[in-house]
């Protein structure tokens, strides 16, 4: 067996999920993405660490440290506060690891009993994807894990030479559609969605399109205006594929967006609707108070 190289800068790993995907799955997030959401839940998975040690001082266990010119995180005294992810000036995570596969693989190992699959998340986590395919390889590759389906959670960034280096260990992908117009993605997100609509056919073609999510920002996104428009187009994916809605709230989110009207469990069900009227059936969750 060759030796396994592939390394990924991981943000945070989750053992049990029953929303990364269908069933029980471990959820690694990968730290770093290519898009500027202003609406993003999770800003501190945006950047890397430039290790300028701003976040050391605002720490009040004292967890953080740093040496040699490198932060250093001591996960014993760490108490979760997040204080250092605030002060971080980069959107970035002091509390990043660097995991091998192998050391995936193990934690998988002890917990497969329990799972029906593993999903590799972000961030994007597709800007990380040797380690992805030399994951996924692993685990179709040995008798004791082949069973669990290996999907990723995607902003739908990649290009086709890169989903077709994923292709042979990949169940399925879960991709977000941030707005319908060029324009009002543009604008949210800092990038083009050409490259995601080409991701969005091209998993379709080959039956790798698990879920398309729709993050319903009322008055921002543009899905009620375009909904003729947006339900044909889902219209023509495979049968197999998960449209589901989720509705913006505030957890997580900074800048302009806390300014955004939170949306509400009737206008989720109202996008919802019209949907339903032209023909398609949705998933969404109910807002949290």
């Amino acid at each position: 067996m060759s030796k396994r190289r592939a390394t990924a800068t991981v943000s945070k790993i989750l053992n049990f999920s029953c929303v990364d995907g269908p069933g029980n799955r471990l959820v690694i997030f990968l730290q770093g993405c290519n898009y500027q959401c202003k609406n993003c839940h999770n800003p501190h998975t945006i950047g890397n660490c430039n290790h300028c040690g701003d976040c050391v001082a605002p720490c009040p266990a004292n967890a953080l440290s740093i040496s040699e010119g490198k932060i250093r995180w001591n996960a014993e005294l760490c108490t979760h506060c997040d204080r250092c992810l605030e002060a971080c000036p980069n959107q970035s995570n002091p509390k990043t690891q660097q995991k091998g596969v192998d050391d995936v693989l193990q934690l998988i190992r002890k917990h497969q009993l329990f799972l029906s699959g593993v999903t590799v998340s972000g961030g994007e986590a597709t800007l990380q994807l040797p380690f992805i395919v030399e994951l996924f390889s692993a685990i179709k590759a040995d008798p004791a894990l082949h069973h669990l389906t290996c999907m990723v959670d995607t902003n739908g960034s990649l290009s086709q030479t890169g989903w077709e280096k994923l292709l042979p260990v990949l169940d399925g992908a879960m991709v977000d559609l941030k707005a319908w117009q060029e324009e009002t993605h543009q604008w949210l997100t800092g990038r083009s969605h050409h490259r995601v609509m080409q991701t969005l056919d091209w998993l379709s073609q080959h039956d790798k399109l698990e879920e398309i999510r729709l993050l319903h920002i009322p008055g921002i996104t543009d899905f009620e205006q375009e909904i003729d428009a947006l339900a044909h187009f889902l219209a023509s994916l495979p049968e197999r594929t998960t449209v589901r809605l989720n509705a913006f709230q505030h957890h997580g989110v900074v800048g302009e967006a806390l300014a955004w009207k939170a949306c509400s469990q009737e206008q989720i069900e109202s996008l919802a609707s019209a949907l339903r009227q032209r023909g398609i059936e949705t998933l969404y969750r109910e807002p949290m108070l």
